[in-house]
C-alpha cells in the first residue's frame, strides 16, 4: 500500500454506515456498524439505540479483519476451522473475528478502500447488513 493508495472518504463511509443501518432497521435489528479506511483505522461508526455494548468491539474487529485480508470474515472463518489452512488465525493481529459480518469495501475500479463490520444480531443478519453497506459504495 503506497502513499497514493485509494482510501474511503468520510462522506462515502457515512453512506456505507447509513445503508447498513437502514438494512438493520428493515430486519428489526439493533446493530453496531464500523467502517475502517484502507489502513484499517476507524473512519465511521454508529451504535444503534439499544445495540449490545459487547458488539462494539466485535464490529470494529470484523471491519479490521476484512481489511487485513481483503475478504469477508465468514470466508476467513471457513479457512480457520480445525485442520484448515488458517487454523488459529483469530489470535493474530491483536484478535480477529472469523465469523460473518465483515466485508471489504471496494471503489468503482475494484480497489479495496476499507471495510465494514457489523455486529448485534445473528451472523446472517450481520452479514446482510454489512453487504448492504458495501453495496452502497
Amino acid at each position: 500500500m503506497g502513499l497514493n493508495a485509494p482510501d474511503i472518504d468520510l462522506e462515502s463511509a457515512r453512506r456505507v454506515v447509513d445503508a447498513a443501518r437502514k438494512k438493520a432497521a428493515d430486519l428489526d435489528c439493533k446493530m453496531n456498524i464500523a467502517v475502517v479506511d484502507v489502513g484499517a483505522n476507524l473512519k465511521a461508526f454508529a451504535r444503534m439505540d439499544g445495540a449490545w455494548l459487547g458488539s462494539i468491539d466485535i464490529s470494529i474487529k470484523k471491519a479490521r479483519t476484512a481489511r487485513f485480508f481483503d475478504m469477508p470474515t465468514g470466508a476467513i472463518g471457513e479457512l480457520s476451522q480445525p485442520g484448515g489452512s488458517l487454523f488459529n488465525i483469530e489470535v493474530s493481529n491483536g484478535g480477529l473475528i472469523t465469523f460473518p459480518g465483515g466485508v471489504p469495501l471496494k471503489d468503482k475500479s475494484g480497489n479495496v478502500v476499507g471495510a465494514i463490520g457489523v455486529s448485534g444480531s445473528t451472523v446472517e443478519n450481520d452479514h446482510a447488513c454489512a453487504t448492504a453497506g458495501a453495496e452502497a459504495l
